[in-house]
């Protein structure tokens, strides 16, 4: 089968670095099992980061990006999907090392596909996208280590990007009562409207001093942040509370003591969505699609743009100045 179609492909040749949407043929493609025509995708950090020279995602050029994508099978050679299938594609080595999202077409192995929940369209899984299902299996962690509504408040961290937007929301309908935290106080309403009982600064979490213990706050925090504000809110957290650290934004680097861990019990959990099993992934995907979604929250969260816009949106994402999720229309 012949057939051409647009790409955003990342070359670098020497010292010279290359973004662009080109025309590519099906058998520019891995020659994978599930061939499938990407409907819509979602702009990622690290998608931006791939298309910067020095990365560190891109190992090998010509490249395209893109590490979210949902769209219709076309053909299968995996006999778990057919044509016409409606499916879901994020995490595994998708738009790392095996081209990603930002393509008229994926070929991709069947063990790296979810099958679109019945009560989910194609668009709201790219809504939530890595971001969401990050957000989801971080709320899944702390619930399985004893979070429920009635132990305290929990404090999401970076709340404007794709994780805390939907961590927010997700919480929210589950009925806990959020507290969020940003750097861009502007957005304070927003917060509110997604489900935040309150707002703080970063400075609230994070003052630029680590005390070993502090007064507790929360019961428990998604963070996305990590570096010095991850050390200071495990002083915050009450006795045998949890933090699910899901990110790096604010470095990689904790500089802790062991103090809040053998003197109030509290609990580190690492949230890992890239290499998450598929049985947990599919269970994930389901009750995003039931309890854990607000369809209006959804469209609030949610900025559309078209296919042709990405060589522009992608190094603004780099800025730090993105609020909620960016959904990418490929047709």
């Amino acid at each position: 089968m012949s057939q051409s179609f647009s790409a955003f492909v990342v070359d670098k040749k020497a010292d010279q670095h290359t973004v662009e949407i080109k025309q590519l043929e099906l058998g520019n493609l891995p020659k994978e099992d599930v061939l499938i025509k990407v409907l819509y995708s979602s702009v990622n950090y690290k998608d931006a980061l791939a298309c910067t020279p020095d990365g560190k995602i891109v190992t090998a050029y010509p490249f395209i990006p893109g590490i979210d994508l949902a769209g219709v099978v076309v053909s299968s050679k995996d006999h778990r999907f057919k044509s016409g299938d409606q499916v879901i594609a994020t995490g595994f080595e998708i738009g790392v090392t095996t081209f990603g999202g930002f393509s008229g077409y994926a070929s991709l192995p069947g063990d790296w596909i979810v099958p679109l929940p019945s009560q989910m369209t194609l668009e709201e899984s790219m809504i939530f996208g890595t971001a969401g299902f990050t957000a989801a299996l971080a709320i899944a962690k702390l619930e399985q280590n004893g979070l429920t509504p009635e132990k305290g408040k929990v404090l999401v961290t970076g709340a404007t990007g794709g994780v805390g937007t939907t961590a927010v929301a997700m919480l929210s309908r589950l009925g806990y009562d959020v507290i969020a935290s940003t750097g861009k106080s502007s957005q304070a309403d927003y917060l509110n409207q997604l489900g935040a009982t309150a707002v703080l600064p970063r400075t609230a979490i994070y003052d630029g001093k680590i005390k070993a213990l502090d007064k507790t706050q929360f019961a428990a925090a998604i963070d996305p942040v990590g570096g010095n504000q991850l050390a200071s809110l495990l002083s915050k957290i009450n006795y045998g509370g949890s933090v699910a650290v899901c990110g790096l934004t604010g470095g990689s680097k904790v500089p802790t003591t062991v103090f809040p861990f053998i003197l109030r019990g509290i609990n580190l959990l690492g949230i890992d969505s890239v290499y998450c099993p598929m049985p947990l992934r599919k269970t994930l995907w389901n009750r995003m699609a039931t309890e854990l979604k607000d369809s209006q929250k959804l469209a609030m969260i949610k900025k559309e743009i078209p296919f042709q816009a990405l060589p522009e949106v992608l190094p603004k994402l780099l800025e730090g100045n993105s609020v909620g999720r960016i959904v990418v229309k490929m047709v």
